[in-house]
């Protein structure tokens, strides 16, 4: 039942679902059309005027260049975790648990498992480990006989992206854990609000991604995931389709190449190819990392401080500067959607900011009861990050909204942050704009792997409200 239900419902997306690009540009139109009618904003004419601005650099209002700075740290966060899943150690985990599935069902389970629990490290290495392991599982299969469906892998690699936000790798968590964080995110009337109420240093993780709630939501969607996914395998040989006929990306050149230029003299040669570099600049990140740790501890690490850890893990297992360049060479590709479509959704921020859109959205959580309201916080976060796919951006724009309501009704900031983190994290599963390094790994297309992965949204939805109501 829930296998062909699954199969019904990916043929609807294969057969209505846009490109991402178009989605993006769909979602705009949709915008600036809610927020000049039904914006928050006083009078239709400045709503307009409001929309407008959005495409424009404007000093103190956000617009379409607002997210440069944090653009580069989601690239970054991509670019880091796709080398270290690139990574010779890593790699060859992945082709070794490739061949360990011996049915399709399996093999989809264990491709979200992987992708999920990586993904509370790092949402990049679990979206690329996900993307790598379930292409790598594919052709084993293949080369087995073995009967599979090949979307259902790729979108059980697309998993991590529904955990993420609860893991390490938290952009609202790890934004708040600082005063100079929360005050890019708040306004002065917020940030007094969350000093008045004891959190003037920030929101540490033990208030957010160390309590009992997240540990409950996290750890119980790495297993729901992997569940519903086995449910969702089709049985019949018909309804298969394996991954025969689909064009997945090759896999990164480890050849010559990787060892330097033949042409280059003695000294710049070593410099390239020699661990010794490597280690060093791995060394030196590793210093200042423990620095950080040992003077705001480890509950108040941030993006910037994740991406550091990435990267000196990267360099020790690619081993040479050379080797690691190269991989970042193929890791960047899967920036393109990223560094496109993040001006558009900036410019959606900027709309839903100066038409008073997002107030209006956000504030259908204020009249709930205390009790209820991270639940109210959480759809309404699930709804506005159709628009906004990015967990930070997202934040940026709700997070004083939803603090603001929480501190009100005495409600602690760190669940609020959580309950605006998991309705971020939860319709990733319907916007496929993170799919994209995935989906040029793979070979698919958004609408291939959007119809299942809306199936596993359900569960883990349902999952979190009742965390939120019992924790």
């Amino acid at each position: 039942m829930i296998a062909r239900l699954g199969l019904f419902l990916s043929r609807v997306f294969r057969a209505t679902a846009p490109d991402p690009f178009v989605i993006a540009i769909v979602l705009l139109a949709l915008t600036v059309a809610l927020g000049v009618l039904a914006g928050g904003a006083e009078g239709a004419g400045g709503r307009a005027v409001g929309a407008i601005d959005a495409f424009r650099e404007q000093p103190g209002r956000p617009h379409m260049w607002s997210l440069l700075a944090f653009g580069m740290q989601m690239c970054v966060v991509l670019v880091s975790g796709h080398a270290l899943a690139s990574s010779g150690p890593v790699r060859r985990a992945i082709e070794w648990g490739a061949g360990l599935p011996r049915s399709g069902a399996t093999a989809a389970a264990m491709v979200a498992f992987v992708a999920c629990a990586a993904a509370v490290v790092n949402w990049g290495l679990g979206l690329i480990v996900g993307a790598l392991l379930a292409r790598e599982v594919g052709r084993s299969l293949s080369r087995r006989d073995i009967p599979h469906h090949y979307p259902l892998l790729a979108a059980a690699g697309y998993l991590g992206l529904m955990v993420w936000h609860g893991g390490l790798s938290g952009s609202a968590p790890l934004t708040m854990t600082t005063a100079a964080g929360a005050a890019r995110t708040l306004g002065p009337d917020s940030l007094e609000q969350l000093a008045d109420a004891g959190f003037g240093d920030g929101v540490p993780l033990s208030h957010t991604l160390g309590t009992t709630l997240n540990l409950v939501v996290t750890g119980g969607l790495v297993l729901i995931g992997p569940l519903v996914v086995l449910l969702l395998a089709p049985r019949r040989p018909e309804d298969q389709r394996g991954m025969d006929g689909w064009a997945p990306a090759p896999g990164p050149d480890r050849s010559q190449a990787h060892e330097g230029d033949e042409d280059a003299g003695p000294l710049p040669r070593w410099l390239e190819t020699s661990p010794t570099v490597s280690i060093a600049l791995a060394a030196a990140l590793a210093a200042g990392l423990y620095r950080f740790v040992d003077r705001d501890s480890l509950w108040r690490l941030g993006l910037n401080e994740v991406n550091t850890g990435m990267i000196a893990l990267g360099l020790v297992l690619h081993r040479s500067p050379r080797r690691y360049v190269a991989a970042v060479d193929v890791a960047v590709k899967g920036c393109g959607g990223i560094i496109v479509q993040f001006p558009i959704y900036a410019a959606i921020m900027a709309v839903m900011g100066n038409t008073g859109l997002v107030a209006v959205l956000a504030d259908v959580a204020r009249g709930a009861s205390p009790e209820m309201l991270p639940v109210a916080t959480f759809g309404s976060a699930a709804v506005i990050n159709l628009f906004v796919p990015s967990g930070g951006g997202q934040w940026a724009v709700q997070g004083p909204i939803a603090l603001s309501a929480g501190l009100s009704a005495g409600v602690d900031p760190g669940r609020m942050i959580l309950a605006v983190s998991y309705g971020d994290q939860l319709t990733n599963m319907l916007q496929p704009f993170w799919a994209l390094p995935l989906l040029a790994i793979t070979g698919l297309k958004a609408r291939d792997i959007v119809g299942y992965s809306s199936l596993v949204m359900v569960a883990g939805g349902a999952w979190i409200v009742g965390a939120l109501v019992l924790f």
